[in-house]
C-alpha cells in the first residue's frame, strides 16, 4: 500500500509494537503494519515469527489457520511453517520430498521488550527506545491494550508532545481550564535516546487522578517531561513531590496512513497498594479524550514546516517533524 508513511523505506526499518506478548497465545495472530497484512505466532522455541499473511501455495490467509507444537499450518492445504517461517511439511507430497525452494516465508524481524511484540518490516536502523524503569526493582511495569484509533501516527505524536490542549481536551480529567499558558519552552536532549523539554503543571486531582497522584487535594503539582524517539515513540514523565514517579511510553504504530494502533506502558515506583487496574483507568480516561478528538482531524499531519501555523507552545512538535522528514528523506 502506497502512502506518505506506508511508501517510506526509512520508516520501515523501525521497530513498532503491534500486540502485547499475552495475546499471541495458541492461536496466530493478524495484523497491520505500514499497510502490510502479518501473521504472528509462537514457534516450538518459544521465538515469535512475523511474516506475510498469505500462504505462498494459494495465498490463503495465514493467520486463519492454527498452531499445532509451535508450528503454523495453512487453512486451506495444510503447509506448515515453524522456525524462522520454514515450510516443514506439503501433505500432498510424499514424505521425504523437500518442499520447493519458494514455499518458505520470509520472516520479518521480530522481538519482545516491556511486555509488546515489535515488528520491523526492513532492515533495522535503530534499536527499540530505551525505559531505564525497566530494569530499576523500585518500578513496577503495567501494560495497557492495544487500540486501534482511526487517525493517522503522525497526528497522535504532535498531540502527545503538546501540553497546550491540557486545558480544552482533558478539562474532565486532570486540565485546570484557568491555565492555559504555555511557559517558554527549552528543548534539548532529555539523555542519549529522548529528545524533548521540561516543565511544570498544576493538574486537577478527581477522584481518579488520586488514585493515580497517590494524594487527596484537589490540586496537584507536576514536574514533568515530554520528549521523542524518532519515529512515533513519545515518553512523558511526572513527578510529584512526595517522590512518586509515573514514567509512561506513549506508542504510535501505523496500520496505514490513517489508522494506528495505541498503546502505552507505565512505570511506577509506588508501594503496589493501588492494583494495576485502577492506576491505568486514570491514564485510559486521559487517553480517550485524546482518542476522541484526534479522530475529528483527517488525513497525515502536514510535516513541513509552513502548511500549519505554530508557536512557541508548538516547538517540541516542529522539531520532532523536522527530524522526522529528515528520517524520511533517507
Amino acid at each position: 500500500m502506497n502512502g506518505i508513511l506506508c511508501g517510506s523505506d526509512a520508516l520501515a526499518s523501525a521497530w513498532y509494537p503491534v500486540a502485547r506478548s499475552v495475546e499471541l497465545g495458541p492461536s496466530p495472530l493478524s495484523v497491520t503494519l505500514l499497510g502490510r497484512k502479518l501473521v504472528l505466532f509462537r514457534s516450538a522455541d518459544g521465538n515469535v515469527v512475523a511474516a506475510s499473511d498469505r500462504c505462498p501455495h494459494r495465498e490463503a490467509p495465514l493467520s486463519k489457520g492454527i498452531v499445532e507444537n509451535g508450528c503454523l499450518v495453512c487453512p486451506y492445504h495444510g503447509w506448515t511453517y515453524g522456525d524462522e517461517g520454514r515450510c516443514v511439511r506439503v501433505p500432498s507430497s510424499n514424505e521425504g520430498v523437500p518442499p520447493p525452494p519458494r514455499a518458505h516465508l520470509a520472516p520479518h524481524h521480530a522481538t519482545e521488550k516491556y511486555g509488546l511484540v515489535w515488528i520491523c518490516l526492513g532492515q533495522p536502523g535503530a534499536p527499540i527506545p530505551t525505559i531505564a524503569e525497566e530494569d530499576d526493582a523500585a518500578y513496577r511495569r503495567i501494560n495497557t491494550p492495544v487500540d486501534v484509533w482511526r487517525t493517522s501516527a503522525t497526528r497522535m505524536v504532535d498531540n502527545f508532545l503538546d501540553i497546550s490542549h491540557f486545558p480544552y481536551v482533558h478539562v474532565a480529567t486532570f486540565g485546570r481550564a484557568q491555565d492555559t499558558l504555555v511557559p517558554k519552552i527549552e528543548l534539548g536532549p532529555l539523555d542519549e535516546e529522548w529528545i524533548g523539554y521540561r516543565y511544570e503543571v498544576l493538574a486537577n486531582n478527581t477522584d481518579i487522578g488520586a488514585l493515580s497522584s497517590g494524594q487527596s487535594s484537589g490540586v496537584v503539582e507536576r514536574a514533568m517531561s515530554t520528549g521523542f524517539n524518532l519515529p512515533f515513540n513519545v515518553r512523558s514523565t511526572i513527578t510529584y513531590g512526595t517522590g512518586l514517579s509515573h514514567i509512561l511510553l506513549l506508542l504510535s504504530t501505523p496500520i496505514d496512513d490513517v489508522t494506528s494502533y495505541f498503546t502505552f506502558v507505565v512505570w511506577r515506583n509506588d508501594d503496589f497498594s493501588v492494583s494495576a487496574e485502577e492506576i491505568i483507568r486514570f491514564d485510559l480516561a486521559i487517553g480517550a479524550e485524546d482518542k476522541m478528538m484526534l479522530e475529528k482531524l483527517d488525513g497525515v499531519l502536514p510535516l513541513d514546516q509552513t502548511t500549519l501555523v505554530s508557536v512557541q507552545a508548538d516547538k517540541c512538535s516542529a522539531e520532532w517533524r523536522r527530524r522526522l522528514i529528515e528520517l524520511m528523506a533517507g
